[in-house]
């Protein structure tokens, strides 16, 4: 199979569904913890399809959706500062903080801008020498690259008026986390395609090693996801767990190692919080000392103190133990015209998702 179409073949995808439900009655928790995934679920209508034992979990795979509310909160206290320029990617947008948004301090006068480059950050800076031009820099392993080869062009262009946010996560940490904490029963992991083509195969191998359940590497057209889960339920069957990557058109067994060595050049692992999970070790990215003079963390502001809607399950969305169905404040309150959690946000979180694809 060379072409898309291909890949969203009706019959192949019936076929397909066909082997799944002659498997198991077993109940089984398959979790994909990428948000592209968790959409092309809901749009290709995946989880009607299955048999009612196979369970599809949605876990925390959007970088808008887990970026925690003290962050949202430092942006809008960067957006404040007088002579500055704030440039982020859409979603980051309509994001809530405590009390306010980029879009209402948008309104209020904030020069705030949306790009669809890190690299336009930069032309901006070049453009308005006499303002700070913030990047807000978030992401998992697929974007965050992108980021570290601006923060080398600006080094070496020596563009002092730029700055960066580092607000990127990485994906193995929080795999492990969620598998640590036992709070849902997950049988079955679909890793994410995008980051693995980043980094490779043998960063899941601990899953099977520590906790005995398989993971496959998977595309986002029906047909991958429905072969990520026949293989998942065959590893279950056959008690045989291991790293699969049946994404082998996009995902090499190393990576891209020219992706790999930008990180490494800009930057270092460190404790990150996660919205609704909370800090865990190793899950961020900061940039390395040499860059100090770029980092927009160095910044002195005032920032209020951060506060959560308590009726917002959207930590419990992204940790598995609740659906967007469960909040009292989904559909009512929360929809994507008036978001109260990052989850009804971004375009790849689970309860825009749900809202979008009236699945309730």
């Amino acid at each position: 199979m060379k072409y898309d179409d291909e890949y969203r073949d009706k019959k192949l995808s019936q076929s397909i569904i066909n082997r799944i439900k002659g498997l198991t009655e077993e109940e089984i928790n398959l979790m994909e913890v990428c948000g592209t995934h968790t959409v092309s679920i809901f749009r290709s209508g995946i989880k009607s399809l299955l048999p009612k034992n196979i369970h599809l979990i949605s876990g925390p795979g959007c970088p808008v959706c887990v970026t925690p509310v003290s962050e949202i909160d430092h942006i809008i206290a960067l957006a404040r500062m007088e002579n500055t320029i704030i440039v982020t990617f859409g979603d980051m947008i309509n994001v809530p903080g405590s009390s306010s948004s980029l879009k209402k301090e948008r309104a209020s006068g904030a020069d705030v801008r949306i790009i669809y480059s890190p690299r336009q950050a930069l032309e901006i800076a070049q453009q308005f020498p006499e303002k700070k031009v913030i990047l807000i820099g978030i992401g998992f392993e697929t974007t965050t690259p992108l980021l570290a080869s601006v923060m080398l062009e600006a080094k070496e262009k020596a563009i002092t008026n730029f700055f960066l946010l580092s607000l990127g996560k990485l994906m193995p940490p929080i795999i492990r986390s969620l598998l640590g904490s036992h709070e849902v029963r997950i049988d079955g992991m679909l890793c994410p395609g995008h980051v693995s083509a980043i980094i490779g195969v043998k960063p899941y191998q601990f899953i099977p090693d520590c906790y005995k359940i398989g993971c496959v590497i998977a595309g986002f057209e029906p047909v991958d996801i429905l072969l990520a889960i026949y293989h998942l339920l065959l590893q279950k069957i056959k008690e045989n767990p291991q790293v699969e990557n049946k994404y082998s058109r996009a995902v090499r067994e190393e990576g891209n190692p020219v992706a790999l060595n930008l990180l490494q050049q800009v930057f270092i692992p460190v404790e990150s919080e996660w919205r609704g999970i909370g800090k865990i070790e190793g899950s961020g990215l900061a940039l390395r000392p040499e860059y100090s003079a770029w980092d927009a963390n160095n910044f002195t502001l005032k920032l209020e103190i951060s506060r959560e809607n308590k009726q917002c399950l959207c930590g419990e969305v992204l940790r598995g133990i609740a659906i967007p169905p469960d909040c009292p404040l989904f559909q009512t309150v929360c929809t994507p015209e008036n978001p109260v959690g990052a989850c009804m946000v971004s375009s790849e979180g689970t309860c825009a998702a749900y809202y979008k694809y009236n699945t309730v």
